[in-house]
C-alpha cells in the first residue's frame, strides 16, 4: 500500500510492480484529482530533474544519507526513465530537464499510463486518517471507516508545502505513531515578503543578486542568482533558494538579518575603482547613464533615490563621500524580510522525518518492520532546479525495489 500519489509516490508503486510484476500494489490519495502538485511544479512545465545532482543540492539531512538514496537512481537513468515512458526532455540554463512539451501533463500523464500499465491500482478521494499494525499486516483506516490490509505500507504522503495539493502534513503524525520523530518544519522555496514599498515600484523586475543571510553572528549562507522584485516583495531563484535558511534561523530565535549586492561580481574595492575609472573617462556622462549599463533602470532610480543622489548627477560632480556611500547601497542593503509566502506558496518543505531513522539502502523505517517512507515526507529539501523531483525519483526506486524483494522473498 502506498500512501499518497504524488511524485514519489507514482514512482514507488511503479518500480515495485516493475521488480515484481505478480505484486499487487494499491495507491491511496485523499485529493479527489491525483497529481496537482506535478501540474503546477515549475510554472506548470515541470522539471523533472537536473543533468547533475548531488548531495550538495540538498539540505537537511547529513550528505552521505543523501548520497547513498541518489546513487542508486542517479538523474541520468531518471531522464532516460522518463524517455522511455515517451518524455522526451530537453534542459535548459543550469542543466534542468524538462519535458519537450513544457506541459507538466505531459509528465503526469506518463506516470499513470506506466502504472496502469505495471497494474497498480489507483483510488482517489482515499484519506487515510489512521495505520496501525496487526500481527503480520498493517490495517489502514480511510476517512468513513473503510479498513484495508496490507502487508507492506510506503508513506508518500509529503510536507506541509501547497496545501491545496493535499499536502498538509498528516503523514508526519502517520509515521509518528510508529515511534518516528520530526524535525520542526518550515516552507521552503518560498517568496519572501518585504517591509517598507521600494518592491512595489520594481515589481516585475529581474536581474542577477546575491543574497547573505546573517544571524547570531555568523554568515549562514551567501546565494548568488536571479532575483524577481514583485508587489508584495522578492521572489525568484536566489530569494526561493535563500527562503528555507530564512525560516530555520527564525525557527531557532534568531534574528535574521538578509543582505543584497545588486552586482555580486563586484567588492567594494572593485566597484569603487570602476566609479573612479567611469569618471575619468566620461566625466560628463550622469551617473544613472553609467549605472543603467550595470544594471535595471528601474533599480537604478530607486536606488540613488535611496543613498539621495539626484538622477543627473553627472561622474565629475560625485564626490568621492557619495560615491562610498553609493558603492556600499550597491553592494550592501539591508533587505527587510517581513515573512514569506508560507507552505501556500512553498515549493517543497523543510524539516520532516529524520533520516537517520531510515535505512537509505532501502527507505525501510528503522522503527517498524515493513514501513517505508519516500519524498518530501522525510526531512530532506533541495535546491531549485529540479532536485526535489530527484530526490522523488531516487527514493521511490529504492523503496519500491526493496519492498519488491521483500515481499518476494516472504511468499
Amino acid at each position: 500500500m502506498v500512501v499518497g500519489g504524488g511524485a514519489a509516490g507514482l514512482a514507488t508503486a511503479i518500480f515495485a510492480t516493475r521488480a515484481a510484476p505478480g505484486l499487487r500494489v494499491t495507491v491511496l490519495d485523499g485529493a479527489r484529482t491525483i497529481g496537482a502538485k506535478i501540474l503546477v511544479s515549475g510554472g506548470s512545465r515541470c522539471n523533472v530533474t537536473n543533468r547533475v545532482v548531488t548531495e550538495r543540492d540538498f539540505w537537511g539531512a547529513a550528505p552521505r544519507l543523501v548520497a547513498n538514496v541518489l546513487r542508486a537512481f542517479p538523474p541520468d537513468r531518471a531522464a532516460r526513465f522518463f524517455e522511455d515512458l515517451g518524455v522526451a526532455l530537453h534542459e535548459e540554463e543550469d542543466g534542468k530537464l524538462f519535458p519537450d512539451s513544457n506541459r507538466s501533463r505531459t509528465v503526469l500523464e506518463a506516470l499513470l499510463a506506466e502504472a496502469s500499465r505495471c497494474g497498480v491500482t489507483i483510488e482517489t478521494g482515499a484519506r487515510v486518517v489512521a495505520i496501525r499494525r496487526d500481527g503480520p499486516e498493517f490495517v489502514i483506516e480511510c476517512a468513513g471507516g473503510r479498513l484495508m490490509t496490507s502487508r507492506a505500507v510506503v508513506l508518500a504522503t509529503g510536507g506541509r508545502s501547497l496545501p491545496k495539493s493535499g499536502s498538509d502534513g498528516f503523514g508526519y503524525e502517520l509515521a509518528a505513531a510508529f515511534g518516528h520523530t520530526c524535525v520542526p518544519t518550515t516552507p521552503a522555496l518560498a517568496p519572501l515578503i518585504l517591509r517598507g514599498s521600494v518592491h512595489e515600484a520594481l515589481a516585475g523586475v529581474s536581474h542577477p543578486t546575491g543574497l547573505t543571510l546573517r544571524a547570531a553572528g555568523k554568515t549562514l549562507v551567501r546565494l548568488e542568482g536571479s532575483l524577481l522584485w514583485t508587489h508584495f516583495g522578492i521572489s525568484g531563484p536566489v530569494v526561493l533558494n535563500l527562503s528555507r535558511h530564512w525560516h530555520r534561523a527564525m525557527l531557532e530565535g534568531h534574528t535574521a538579518d538578509v543582505r543584497l549586492s545588486l552586482l555580486p561580481g563586484d567588492t567594494f574595492e572593485s566597484l569603487d575603482r570602476r566609479l573612479i575609472d567611469e569618471a575619468g573617462a566620461r566625466p560628463r556622462a550622469q551617473i544613472a547613464t553609467v549605472l543603467a549599463a550595470w544594471l535595471p533602470q528601474a533599480v537604478v532610480s530607486a536606488w540613488l533615490a535611496q543613498v539621495g543622489l539626484e538622477r543627473g548627477t553627472t561622474m565629475a560632480h560625485l564626490s568621492r563621500e557619495d560615491r562610498r556611500r553609493l558603492v556600499h547601497s550597491l553592494l550592501d542593503s539591508q533587505v527587510g524580510v517581513q515573512d514569506s509566502r508560507g507552505y501556500a506558496s512553498a515549493e517543497v518543505t523543510a524539516g520532516g522525518v529524520p533520516l537517520e531513522e531510515i535505512d537509505t539502502a532501502t527507505m525501510e523505517s528503522r522503527r517498524q518492520h515493513h514501513l517505508y517512507l519516500v519524498g518530501e515526507v522525510l526531512d530532506v529539501d533541495g535546491r531549485l532546479g529540479g532536485f526535489n523531483f530527484q530526490w522523488a525519483w531516487s527514493s521511490g526506486w529504492v523503496a519500491g525495489h526493496a519492498v519488491a524483494r521483500s515481499l518476494e522473498a516472504e511468499r
